[in-house]
């Protein structure tokens, strides 16, 4: 087992609480408060992306700044409809993934932790698109 394998493991484990908020509606009905707890969710995770590409004393004070860049306008958001929101949280996490790629420390990770960022990144991106398909349909309804 490589070292990145618990890496691996607890990745996919954090996609579990995204699926689950996009197949609830089809459980249960569209609701705004499924829509809000995939925010909260979605805010948490992203600030913790962003914080462990926050290297402090390994990279310059420009590179420190661009790691926790996206999370800078987190409190602005509590003013803005949730489909601004989640179109702002759609946009950021392959932002993150750019910025990593970026990192001399890219090179050092393990293939299969690579490949797991890239297909974990894909598929939060779609799941803030559902969600953000079902917060339109319900401030129409």
């Amino acid at each position: 087992m490589h070292p990145y394998m618990n890496h691996i493991q607890l990745g996919y484990f954090g996609l579990l609480p995204f699926l689950a908020c996009v197949f609830w509606p089809l459980l249960l009905g569209s609701s705004i408060t499924a829509i809000d707890t995939f925010i909260y969710y979605s805010l948490g995770i992203l600030a913790f992306m962003a914080g462990t590409l926050w290297r402090a004393g390994e990279q310059s004070n420009t590179h420190a700044v661009m790691a926790v860049l996206v999370v800078i306008p987190f409190p602005l958001l509590a003013i803005f409809d949730s489909s601004v929101v989640l179109l702002y949280l759609a946009l950021s996490y392959p932002i993150v993934l750019v910025f990593e790629r970026g990192m001399a420390a890219w090179q050092n990770y393990h293939k299969d932790y690579q490949k797991m960022r890239y297909v974990l990144t894909s598929v939060v991106f779609v799941c803030h698109l559902f969600m953000l398909a079902q917060s339109i349909e319900l401030s129409r309804g």
